[in-house]
Formats: C-alpha cells, structure tokens, sequence
C-alpha cells in the first residue's frame, strides 16, 4: 500500500512538474522570460528539470541580458546532457564571453566550430590568436573618446537615440507602471523627445527636460520606439507593436504579436496621419528604421522567412512617390546566423549596426561597414572599446561632421535597464611645452637637453631648448611621461606629467634647473649619512654624482671637502666622525675616477662651526638640528 501511495506521489509531483513546465513554456512563447524563470527554477527545485528546462533558462537570462546566470544555465545543459543543440553552445559562449571568460568561451568555441562547420558566425576569428579581445577592449591611442551616461536617463529602460533639428527622440519605459511588458515586467515603451542645447562657446552641450513626443495618436498603450527622420523634418518612421484599429494587439496564430514600421507626417508642431508601411505582416516581426544619407533607402530589421540568420537587415528602395519597392536582404556581408539589428547611415554613410554574430565581446556589439561606399565592401568592423562591452551595446548615432553622437547600453553602473550615452570623439593632438629657467633667478636657459621618458624608462625622444629657453615634444593621450631637463653645471629636473584630453590639448611643463656652481661652491642636496656611520648611503651616492659631473667637466678643477655635525654628541666624537664622513666622502668621488690629487683636503669640523643657536644644552627641533648636518664643497683657486 506505502509503495502505492509513493508511487501515486511520484506520478503528481510528475505532472505537476510536467504542467508547470508547460506554463512556463506559455510565458516564454510570449517573451514573458522573467515569469517563465520563476516557473522554470520550481521544476529544477522539484529535481525535474531536463535539457529542455535548462536551456530555456539560460535563454530567458540570456534574452534579459543577465549573462552570468546565463552561462550557469547553459553550462549545465551542456555538462549534463549530451547532443544538445550547437546553437546553445553559441549562447553559451556569448554568454562567457560577456563576463570575461575568453579563455572557456574559447575551448567551446573550438568545440562549436568542429560541430557547426560553415556558419558564418565563427569566420573571422581565431581562437589561437589570444590578443584580439585585447585589443578589441584596449583603447585606440590615436582618438579619445569621452562618454557620459545622460542625466535624463530612468530607472527603467531608456535607448534609440536620433537627433534632428536640436531634439534628441528616444524609446523610454518610464510611463505608466500600472501596465508592464512581461518580458522585463517595465512599463511599455513610448517615444520621447528632449531639447539639446548647445553652448558654442565651449562645445559642450546640455539637455532640457523631455516629454512625451507630440501627437496624440503616435504614443499607445503598447511599445513605440526606434525613430528615424527625413532630412527635410516632415516624415517620421518608428516601430510598434502590431495593434488592430482599436488599439488592441493582434497576434499571429501562435498567439505572438510581431513589430511593424510606421510612418507619420508632421502636421504643424504636431505629427499625424500615423500608417502602417506595406512590407509589414502579421506573422513576422519588421523594425528598427533607418534612412540613408540621401533620404532615398530605408534599412529596417526583420525576421521574416528567406532570411540568413535570427533577425537581419534589409534595405527598401523609397521611390520618389513616397511607395516603396521590394525589399531586399543586405546579404552574409552584413548578416549572420545570429541577430543583426538597429541599422544606422551616418551622414558620410558609414553604415552603423548592432551584432551578436560578428565577432564580439558578448552579447550585441557595434559595428561599421564601408557597404555603401564600395564595390567590394570589406568585413564590418568591431568598433571596439569604450563603445562596446560584454554587455548589448546598440542604437548607435553618430554626426560624422562633429563626431559627437549617442549609443544604448545595458553596462553595470547605469542608472536603468538600458541607458542612452553621449560620446565625443577627438584625434589625439597633444603635446607637452614648457620653458627651461634657472633655480631662484628664474633666468631662461638655453641650451637645455630635454628628454621624454615613457612609463618603461625608455628615452622616446630629445630636444635642446631654443634661445628663448622654450621646448615642445608630440605625445599620444592618456600615457604618463617623465621630461627630463639636464644642463652642464646644473642639477637636473624632472616632471611627471600625464597626457589625459580634460579640456587639454597642450600640456604646460616648466622646468627649473639648480646651478651646482655658485660662487666659490659646488652646490648639492644634503647628504646624509646613517647614525652613527661613516659609509656612504646610496642616496648620498646620488647626490655626490653631481660633484663627480661637475669635475668631469672642469678637468681642472681642484676642490676641498669640509664636513660638519649637529651639536648633540661629545665634542670629540663628533669631530672624529664628522672627519671620517668627510674622508669617505672624498673616496668615493675618487672611485669614480676623479684623480685625487684634485681634492685638496677633506676634514671635518664636528660641531665647530654652527649655523645656529643649537649649541650644547640648547632644546631645537630635529629641523633646527638638520640645518648643521652638512657637506661643503669649495672650488680652491688654484693659483693660490
């Protein structure tokens, strides 16, 4: 009876697993991935999770952007069940690389290319060629780019930027709360606008407060987003969810409502006469328009049939009526196996898209192609860091006369889902300049030798300061150089300075060289010596380098060496060891080859000849005692 009724349990836990599968099944048909997850992970707490259940989680963490569960998801499919579909160790290996994880995401991606031979997902890429994710996140050191994440961005999804006539249009799911997408649970995007102000005195650029774009029938209850708009301001072109008149979602006989394109004309400050552009349907999705430079070709993304991948990009000719040819598929140049979506055509028509099918640092990338431009158009092209991450980066815009624009984001640290960026591209223009002085006097220097020092110690380049004492060196951005300035018969000097780009193209490095002849004295820093020692320190070592240049420069130069005690100690201690300090420091110059004979004397005088007050049994700081430390060394006129 006991084996029965255990059995019986078994049977219900079993289809309850079974149903609540399928529920989540229901929810994930309908892109409602956060709810198909709660249902998803209760089957995997009763122990009934199959490679279905597993993969179905990583994809709706995948589709979410949440590459870290993702890849906990997909690797477990992928380690306990075997003949698993290639297309999740694709996901998977996005999902890895996205997090960083080049070097696993590199022994699937061998696997895969082994399984799915002739995809064109894997062409182009190496898995042996271990820098190039290096240098698709290294900086490219001929431009800087400053980004900034816009103050208008919510806490909910914010993306798509285009900008015409000082208006920035963008998609925003910070409306009504009361209604939300199931596939993220925000509200449904709506199309907003914002005044961008610019200051042409500083080139920087600020932003008004935006509001709902005007029209009373652009904006629905359900998604609009993605604009794009004629050149000449009176046509706008816009994606949203398919609605009947009634503005109800329509859906295809699998109960899923797909994306169309829409047009609207602007009626005085307002836009109407909102219509649904022939190519659309009701059985796949057509989104994301953009125009070419000359306003005569619409680029939009569709997963409808005949296609190379998931989503592609087509282009439609726009006649001169205002109807539109047959649309065709940009072809593999472009498109892959995986999702290529927001097209953009900047003015010079570079033409700008989204990928997770080039290669890519996870997730969607940015890319440039010449395909407009050329004939025989190369491979698109990873634009690389800053603009791309391990995370979706997309919605590119760009004005190539100013190389300002915008892209979209779901990177940590944001402020929502997806975050609008601004970005200002500069070249790298920069130099350090200054002008050669002497210590105190401030009296130019010629003649100077400067050297640029890279962050290795390598010399880079030199130059000798001109008459008026001035001298300027090229450099690359965002790189810390050391300048050194060297003179005969001064001390050097050396400034670190770093070449960022903050309102700087011209980096100001004065410096100032101390005379080591001054009167009837070589002059150095203090030397110090260890308490109560007689040997030489190699800072001291340092120092003393300046005296053996001096009389390598003056062959016949003859010197003498006093060297002096602060008062604390016996009297006669102090002289025995202010004489041996002077004595050692005579050797050394010695062993650097100066001929001996040259230094006329080295004595010491202990606490014989004070510079102050701090004789014995008179309290002075460690400052005051310092002052009475000291080496001297006198230029002797040889004559007498």
């Amino acid at each position: 009876m006991k084996i029965k009724i255990l059995a019986l349990i078994l049977i219900l836990f079993s289809s309850l697993s079974f149903a609540q599968t399928k529920l989540a099944d229901k929810f994930f048909d309908n892109f409602g991935y956060v709810k198909a997850i709660e249902l998803y992970e209760k089957v995997v707490e009763k122990g009934k999770a199959d490679a279905h259940v597993l993969t179905r989680l990583g994809d709706a963490y995948y589709n979410n952007s949440n590459s870290e569960k993702a890849a906990y998801w997909y690797e477990k499919a992928l380690n306990e069940y075997k003949n698993i579909d290639a297309e999740y160790i694709y996901k998977y290996i996005q999902s890895l690389r996205s997090i960083g994880n080049y070097k696993e995401a590199d022994v699937w991606f061998k696997k895969l290319s082994e399984a799915q031979q002739g995809d064109s997902r894997l062409k182009g890429y190496n898995p042996d060629d271990v820098d190039i994710f290096d240098k698709l996140t290294s900086k490219n050191e001929d431009l800087v780019v400053t980004i900034q994440n816009l103050p208008f961005n919510s806490e909910n999804s914010d993306f798509g930027s285009f900008v015409h006539d000082s208006t920035l249009y963008f998609a925003s799911a910070r409306g009504d709360a009361k209604k939300v997408y199931n596939w993220n649970k925000e509200p449904f995007l709506d199309i907003f606008q914002i005044e961008v102000k610019t200051d042409k005195e500083t080139d920087s650029i600020s932003y008004g407060s935006p509001s709902q774009i005007s029209g009373e029938k652009l904006n629905t209850i359900y998604h609009e987003a993605s604009v794009a708009i004629t050149n000449d301001g009176k046509t706008m072109y816009f994606t949203r969810d398919n609605i009947n008149n009634r503005n109800r979602l329509k859906y295809d006989k699998e109960g899923t409502t797909h994306l169309k394109i829409y047009k609207a004309t602007l009626a005085g400050k307002e836009w109407a006469n909102v219509v649904e552009l022939p190519f659309n349907d009701d059985v796949f999705s057509t989104g994301h328009p953009s125009l070419s430079a000359d306003n005569k070709t619409l680029y939009f993304v569709s997963d409808r049939d005949g296609g190379i991948g998931q989503t592609d990009i087509y282009a439609v000719a726009i006649n001169d009526d205002g109807s539109f040819e047959e649309p065709i598929n940009l072809g593999d140049k472009i498109n892959t196996e995986g999702r290529e979506m927001f097209p953009f055509v900047a003015k010079d028509s570079t033409f700008y898209f989204s990928s997770d099918g080039h290669l890519n640092l996870g997730l969607l990338d940015i890319f440039k192609s010449n395909i407009l431009k050329e004939d025989s158009p190369s491979e698109p092209e990873n634009i690389g860091a800053p603009f791309n991450s391990g995370y979706d980066d997309f919605a590119y815009f760009i004005n190539s006369e100013t190389e300002k624009g915008y892209f979209s984001s779901n990177r940590p640290d944001g402020k929502g889902g997806d975050d609008i960026y601004s970005f200002d591209v500069t070249e790298c223009n920069q130099q350090i300049t200054g002008t050669a002085m002497e210590h105190r006097t401030e009296i130019i220097l010629a003649d100077v030798t400067v050297q640029l020092i890279d962050e290795t110690g390598k010399i880079i380049a030199e130059v000798v300061t001109t008459e008026d004492g001035t001298y300027t060196f090229d450099v690359e951005c965002d790189k810390t150089y050391t300048v050194l300035g060297t003179k005969p018969d001064y001390k050097e000097d050396q400034k670190n300075i770093t070449s960022t780009t903050e309102n700087k193209k011209i980096h100001k490095v004065d410096l100032v060289l101390k005379p080591l002849i001054l009167d009837s004295q070589i002059i150095i820093n203090p030397i110090f010596f260890d308490f109560d020692r007689d040997n030489i320190r190699t800072d001291a070592q340092y120092e003393l380098e300046n005296i053996v240049d001096v009389l390598r420069k003056h062959p016949e130069m003859i010197i003498r060496i006093e060297s002096h005690t602060d008062s604390r100690g016996r009297d006669k201690y102090n002289l025995k060891l202010s004489d041996e300090r002077a004595k050692s420091t005579r050797e050394y110059i010695i062993s650097r080859g100066i001929d001996a004979n040259r230094i006329i004397s080295a004595i010491g005088y202990g606490e014989t000849r004070l510079l102050n007050k701090c004789s014995n049994g008179v309290k002075c700081s460690e400052e005051e005692h310092q002052v009475n430390r000291r080496s001297y060394f006198y230029i002797v006129d040889k004559d007498k």
